[in-house]
């Protein structure tokens, strides 16, 4: 469209479609997760609609999709008083006590039987947002319940977050047990939608990769990283970060009349809002009590962090009847997972050495049962760490399973102290070698630098034959270490020199065990470059970088010969990342190394090399893979790079964005969710056709 010769009224009338057309497809993508146009129409329409208030700038309003860019920074978060406070949900731990607390509810309200709505509790940040005649005015975080902070410039920016009501075009729920949507054709004149901001695990995942290869602070966790994200005074920062929504429910509503909370949760989802669609509603307690424990049990397979389920009474007419005890609502109850955190006693704090010398404080705790586990240590991660908490052997501390996994010391209680207690630093000596240590100007970590370090040794060698390396099927963190200790390696290369008779040598091997390392040990030399480079352990360079070398040079010669700039001109690599791989081939043990391997037989041909002439068209450009269970022909790190090589998006998680799934062997809940999303299946043969024949394999 011409826009220099358009009038005010036309470029006002033309404006307005835009937004409404944009929001549409905002909806379709972030949304329903079925996007109807390619990005590049999308921009299209953002472009057009950008230039029209450039030109005219008395027509950009707040609701503008051009707002979600962000605003200049604020000076601080202005006050905000909620009309309805936002109040916190009373926590247990056990299904009698919800069962308790249905009772009270029966008791309460005089019935006999109450429905009630059951829903995932997300962990991110509440969030109540105000609409005005269909306009978002307002995002307000839930603070203490009665006052919380105006954020509304970052709220914006938040794609899944609609900037007016109701967005235009199809509704669609995911499934048939999802609350229905009804007829919406105009905004109530005030509703106060509340939900929560989150960031998804693999957002999670892709933004600490970015911070780090900045060089900036990673964030501990993804409800942390969701509530500084929102909670920047900058919102242009915010609106670089991948932050989702999931509306649950509302606050004050003019115009409409909501009688049920599953109707609340259809109204919203008719507006435009996301909804989860794990949600669901019962009449019958006892279904709803066993729905609930199913669903937690499938914790691991979200690609969100919950921290339990909530139990609500439907009928909000019977909300009024029941009440709040104190700050709790009485209409509903959170059950929660087990607790994450504990108290326990800092016995001692020892280092270990990592496999680049990196020296790791430890801690080594009075055991104490975490969420069903019991826990003897936890990391410490740096010396900073310890500094910064004043950790002392001897403290009264908090102990955290981070993630439910790995257990992590929180924070002292100063108040619990005797006096006993002992302050620690790091040791200037490698605990292991006992040479010096040393800590390179404006990083956290201290480093053993003696190269002949026994403890770095096995470290190394337990990487470079590890299952997303050199798959070296029968030597484990035990072997590495006897073979270590008998003097038989010296660097992972020696591995490919190992005779029978030596590995015989080895406690736990006999005739046939020794036979099967040597046949893995020779299979390993086969695994192309991008393992080759992981298991050898230069610093930043995971098992992602990796890849994107072994796509972009045909040899680890080629690599090895790269300058950093060169290198520095693939994206996804940073100038930390290219100057550490350049400095790792300038050090002659490595390079020595190299040479052995090579002299080994070990292969430096990159499998998945792409050659600039052959880079456009790429046969598997445009389509999505999703990959669930146990493939025969290869691992699933190599199935992943062999798609990318010919130019397919593999993702974590199968969605209506999903082009095909393939199916191994035990496949997971991945098969299930294909399934009901109509997502079409392959399986292993018709995988390894498609490689070699392209689309025309597919069915």
């Amino acid at each position: 469209m011409d826009i220099e010769h358009l009038s005010l009224e036309e470029a006002r009338e033309r404006a307005e479609k835009l937004r409404k057309l944009i929001e549409y497809h905002n909806y379709r993508y972030y949304v329903l997760d079925a996007p109807e146009i390619s990005d590049a129409e999308y921009d299209a329409l953002m472009n057009e609609l950008r230039a029209i208030e450039e030109k005219f700038p008395e027509l950009r309003t707040p609701d503008s999709p051009t707002q979600r860019v962000g605003a200049p920074p604020r000076d601080e978060f202005p006050k905000v008083t909620h009309a309805i406070p936002m109040l916190s949900l009373a926590s247990v731990f056990h299904e009698e006590d919800v069962r308790k607390w249905y009772e009270r509810v029966l008791r309460l309200s005089g019935r006999e039987q109450v429905d009630v709505t059951v829903e995932p509790k997300i962990d991110g940040l509440a969030i109540s947002l105000t609409y005005e005649n269909g306009v978002l005015t307002l995002g307000a975080t839930r603070g203490d319940g009665t006052t919380g902070e105006d954020v509304t410039p970052n709220v914006r920016t938040v794609k899944q977050i609609p900037l007016r009501i109701p967005v235009e075009g199809e509704r669609r729920r995911l499934h048939d047990d999802m609350p229905p949507f009804p007829e919406v054709h105009e905004a109530p004149p005030l509703i106060e939608v509340r939900g929560e901001v989150y960031m998804r695990k693999d957002d999670f995942e892709e933004l600490n990769r970015r911070q780090q290869e900045k060089g900036e602070p990673t964030f501990a966790n993804p409800r942390n990283a969701a509530a500084g994200s929102l909670r920047q005074l900058d919102s242009r920062v915010t609106a670089q970060r991948p932050l989702s929504f999931f509306a649950y429910g509302v606050g004050r509503v003019e115009g409409v009349t909501l009688r049920t909370q599953w109707d609340v949760l259809g109204y919203l989802g008719a507006l435009g809002f996301p909804i989860n669609p794990d949600a669901r509603h019962f009449d019958d307690f006892e279904a709803a009590l066993a729905y609930a424990k199913a669903w937690m049990q499938r914790r691991e397979e979200l690609d969100y962090e919950v921290d339990g389920v909530v139990f609500k009474v439907n009928d909000l007419a019977l909300w009024e009847t029941l009440g709040v005890a104190g700050r709790e609502p009485r209409y509903a109850v959170a059950l929660k997972f087990p607790p994450s955190e504990a108290v326990t006693i800092l016995k001692d704090i020892v280092v270990t050495v990592g496999r680049t010398g990196r020296l790791v404080p430890n801690a080594v705790l009075e055991p104490v049962e975490i969420g069903g586990v019991t826990v003897s240590h936890a990391t410490l991660h740096n010396e900073d760490y310890v500094l910064e908490r004043d950790l002392r052997i001897g403290d009264h501390v908090v102990v955290r399973r981070a993630g439910d996994v790995i257990p992590q010391v929180v924070r002292p209680i100063p108040e619990l102290r005797t006096g006993k207690e002992k302050p620690w630093r790091m040791p200037k000596t490698c605990p292991a070698c006992g040479e010096p240590v040393t800590r390179p100007e404006g990083e956290v970590d201290y480093y053993c630098t003696n190269v002949a370090c026994p403890a770095q040794l096995v470290r190394r060698v337990e990487h470079f034959v590890s299952r997303g390396a050199m798959d070296i099927e029968g030597f484990g963190s035990k072997q590495a270490q006897k073979f270590v200790e008998l003097g038989l390696l010296h660097d992972p290369a020696d591995i490919y020199y190992l005779t029978k008779e030596q590995i015989l040598q080895v406690e736990g091997f006999a005739e046939k065990s020794a036979d099967n390392l040597l046949r893995a040990i020779e299979a390993s030399k086969t695994r192309g470059l991008a393992r080759l480079l992981f298991a050898l352990g230069i610093r930043y360079v995971g098992s992602t970088v990796a890849h994107l070398l072994a796509r972009h040079y045909r040899t680890l010669d080629d690599i090895m010969q790269a300058p950093q700039a060169e290198l520095e001109q693939i994206e996804g690599i940073g100038p930390r990342t290219a100057a550490s791989i350049v400095e790792w081939f300038s050090h002659e043990p490595n390079r020595n190394m190299i040479e052995k391997l090579r002299r080994a037989g070990v292969s430096f041909q990159s499998l998945e090399y792409v050659a600039p002439e052959e880079a456009q068209p790429r046969p598997l450009e445009g389509l999505t893979f999703v990959i669930t269970g146990t493939l025969h022909s290869m691992t699933r790190e190599e199935a992943k790079a062999r798609l990318e090589a010919l130019g397919a998006k593999v993702a974590s998680s199968v969605s209506r964005k999903t082009s095909y799934l393939i199916v191994g062997e035990e496949p997971g809940s991945k098969l299930q969710k294909a399934q009901q999303l109509g997502v079409p299946t392959i399986d292993e043969a018709t995988f390894l056709r498609l490689l070699e024949e392209g689309r025309d394999a597919l069915p």
